[in-house]
């Protein structure tokens, strides 16, 4: 048996037909009827959508939408493997969990108190900076 039947019968059994559609290949009907075609339609889809994660892992440190562009070719993964399905199904509920848990106004008070104080210790570190060194800036070496 393979993962993607399994995944198709435990997603059935939770009752959620909608999901167990959309689980494994989207390779089209006459792709996935030959074996070998559909090994390299596999093999096409892994090798472009490992393109696009190694160009987002590079954009992290990079200017560039890194992350981005890495949940982009994880979504190319996605409509030829059952795993990489998987992955965004879970990254997707802990986006949204965590989006929700910000917008509790307990959260939100304590992000913006936090940030505030992030403002005055920053603001502090400056003023002693400008008192001790005058407005020089660091780059300026005085030649």
């Amino acid at each position: 048996m393979n993962a993607e039947s399994d995944e198709r019968r435990e997603a059935a059994a939770d009752g959620d037909d909608a999901a167990a559609h959309r689980l494994g290949s989207r390779a089209p009907h006459f792709v996935r009827r030959s074996r070998p075609l559909h090994l390299s339609w596999q093999a096409g889809v892994f090798v472009v959508g490992l393109a696009v994660v190694v160009a987002g892992v590079i954009m992290l440190p990079l200017p560039g939408p890194g992350w981005l562009v890495i949940f982009a070719g994880m979504a190319i993964w996605a409509t030829e493997f059952v795993w990489a399905q998987l992955v965004l199904r879970w990254t997707k509920r802990k986006v949204t969990e965590a989006a929700k848990r910000a917008l509790d106004p307990k959260v939100r008070r304590r992000n913006i108190a936090l940030t505030a104080a992030g403002f005055v210790i920053i603001a502090v570190l400056l003023g002693i900076y400008v008192s001790t060194h005058g407005l020089r800036l660091p780059w300026h070496t005085g030649r």
